[in-house]
């Protein structure tokens, strides 16, 4: 970063790249590997995958049927399963609402959707459908909701999904081709080509996973494409029933196993690739002929097959990523090791994270290499951090931007900029709107609030600087409050460039202290300072002797202040008496004088003979 003041500066925050506003972020800070972002204002939920996971996915490892390369195919449309109330979660906040590396469970799913660059999105909601939808849409304001109506179960979901992308997809010819003499031109326009499915509460799941089983689908032009991993433990979980070519025959949930199918330990992830034609042709076949009385989505496998087309199965060797959950163990479970798989990803790209159990990043923070986190930090939201700079220990930042070889240390911030160089803590409060210049300091327990402090200015303790602009080379003296706040209204100061103000100052704001000015030790500014003025608003120092023995007699500082003063205070007449006798003999005796110090005693030498006798 080349030199600058302060207003170069701005904060943001998570889901832009914009200057701090009510929707800002920070901008990336270095390489980094795949990671999650968001585009701007409105936009979509993206997540940062390697080049060839929207273009050629080669599909490999033990366990996976093998293709050739091919392109990815856009889908048609990706419906995530959000409509379940999660009653293991005990909690009033919907499940898919949950939160791990600073995203909700649907967050996560949207993330990996988008990065596939899907032509429509749909979330379908069911328990607190106006909460979820609300989340859904701020993450992506193009996302549809599908409402879930009182029909239970995964397949019905998908239904009521697929109708409301085939109303978008009516919606949007219409627009284009309806016109004077075209009445219903659209109408028969539906939704066709690959529909990828998943569930919202397995939020492990990336976008290259997701790459990978779209272009398997394509490659073996399947009807139907599950993703499926193995467990030791599947109690729970659909089992994957194959066939002898290795194609899926069926997928027979725990309820409905039989003790031969439960023995299987391969399992389905909830995570499909549907042909929309396919979906479409088996919705009307549909049964809730089950133990739980719900529309499976699993039975269109068999719905599938009878028609003749093709199931197939792409098999990770990550279990993790496709495990889901169910209560706040699970999810607490799945945030640890999102965290260490981040934090792997960062040490590899050359960030030093001295500590990883006590270490936490967000999926959108931005580091650049050389950075080093030391124990107990916290990374939250857009925060960035630029190369070289150290982090920590026990620091939490949240959409902050922090500069190359800036340190910061045991500090609570968000939504603030720090410059390069500059030193923060310890123990600094950092709230929204704080900008720190190049080389600038925040020192111990001072908190800044709307805060711009220019290049090489230092607030170095005991202070609260709020809504304030500090120029250049500014000292700032300790014990120093900016007065913002008259009861109605915030009111700015603003201190110039190589200004030095002395300790315990009040800024009555709105007040302006000039260039190179200064002001004395305990003043209250009331009134603008001028350039190179020294400003002193305390008047003379006035003593007034006696005050504490006449005013708190009895108490232990009055005795104190008297014995000071006067040393025989409270002394009785005859102590008096006594010492003033003993004082009168002592000043009528001769001095007497210092006694004769003890000579040493003298050894005679020992004989070399004697001395070897011993």
């Amino acid at each position: 970063m080349t030199r600058s003041s302060a207003r170069d500066l701005a904060p943001r925050r998570a889901g832009s790249g914009r200057p701090w506003s009510p929707r800002c972020a920070g901008p990336a800070r270095g390489s980094r590997p795949k990671r999650a972002e968001r585009s701007g204002r409105g936009g979509r939920v993206r997540e940062r995958t390697p080049s060839h996971s929207r273009s050629a996915v080669p599909v490999r490892g033990k366990n996976r049927r093998e293709h050739p390369q091919v392109t990815t195919p856009r889908p048609a449309a990706v419906v995530v399963l959000a409509a379940g109330e999660g009653t293991r979660m005990k909690s009033s906040t919907p499940k898919v609402l949950h939160t791990l590396a600073g995203r909700s469970m649907l967050g996560h799913a949207l993330a990996a959707a988008g990065s596939l660059e899907p032509v429509r999105t749909a979330v379908v909601v069911r328990h607190e459908r106006d909460r979820v939808a609300e989340h859904a849409r701020s993450l992506d304001s193009a996302v549809l909701i599908a409402d879930q109506d009182e029909v239970p179960g995964t397949g019905r979901a998908v239904q009521c999904a697929l109708s409301v992308l085939d109303s978008a997809a009516q919606a949007d010819a219409a627009s284009r081709t309806d016109g004077p003499g075209e009445p219903g031109s659209a109408a028969g326009v539906l939704v066709q080509g690959p529909v990828v499915v998943l569930a919202g509460d397995i939020p492990l799941l990336d976008g290259a996973t997701l790459a990978e089983l779209l272009a398997a689908h394509a490659a073996d032009g399947n009807a139907v494409t599950v993703l499926t991993t193995e467990v030791p433990e599947p109690t729970g979980y659909g089992r994957i029933v194959r066939g002898a070519d290795g194609d899926v025959e069926a997928i027979v949930e725990e309820k409905d196993a039989t003790a031969e199918q439960r023995a299987i330990q391969e399992i389905n992830s909830s995570v499909y690739v549907f042909d929309a034609a396919v979906l479409r042709g088996a919705f009307g076949r549909l049964t809730r002929d089950n133990a739980q009385g719900e529309v499976y989505l699993t039975d269109v496998i068999g719905i599938a097959r009878g028609d003749g087309g093709r199931v197939r199965a792409l098999r990770t060797d990550d279990p993790v990523l496709v495990e889901g959950v169910n209560d706040r163990a699970q999810l607490a479970v799945l945030r640890a090791e999102l965290n260490r798989r981040i934090l792997d990803d960062w040490m590899r790209e050359g960030v030093t994270v001295v500590d990883p159990a006590t270490t936490w990043v967000d999926v959108d923070v931005e580091l650049a290499r050389d950075v080093t986190l030391l124990p107990g930090t916290q990374l939250h939201g857009a925060t960035s951090i630029g190369e070289g700079a150290t982090i920590g220990p026990d620091t939490t930042l949240t959409d902050v931007e922090v500069h190359d070889r800036a340190t910061v240390i045991r500090t609570h911030g968000s939504l603030a900029v720090i410059g390069e160089d500059a030193l923060v803590g310890p123990f600094a409060y950092l709230r929204p709107g704080t900008v720190l210049g190049e080389r600038g300091k925040i020192g111990t327990f001072v908190e800044t609030k709307n805060a711009e402090i220019g290049a090489g200015s230092k607030v170095p303790h005991l202070s609260y600087v709020g809504d304030a602009t500090i120029g250049v080379e500014t000292n700032i003296g300790a014990a120093s409050v900016f007065v913002n706040y008259d009861g109605v209204r915030k009111h700015r100061t603003t201190i110039g460039s190589y200004a030095r103000t002395g300790s315990d100052n009040m800024f009555v704001a709105p007040v302006t202290v000039g260039d190179g000015a200064y002001t004395g030790a305990g003043s209250v500014i009331r009134h603008d300072v001028p350039s190179g003025a020294l400003a002193v608003s305390a008047g003379s120092q006035r003593n007034i002797e006696g005050w504490v023995v006449r005013n708190r007699a009895g108490t232990p500082a009055a005795e104190a202040a008297a014995a000071a003063v006067d040393p025989e205070a409270g002394l009785s007449p005859q102590a008096r008496a006594e010492r003033e006798r003993a004082g009168q003999a002592a000043s009528t005796q001769a001095p007497t004088p210092p006694p004769d110090l003890p000579q040493p005693t003298r050894t005679p030498h020992h004989t070399a003979t004697e001395d070897n006798a011993r």
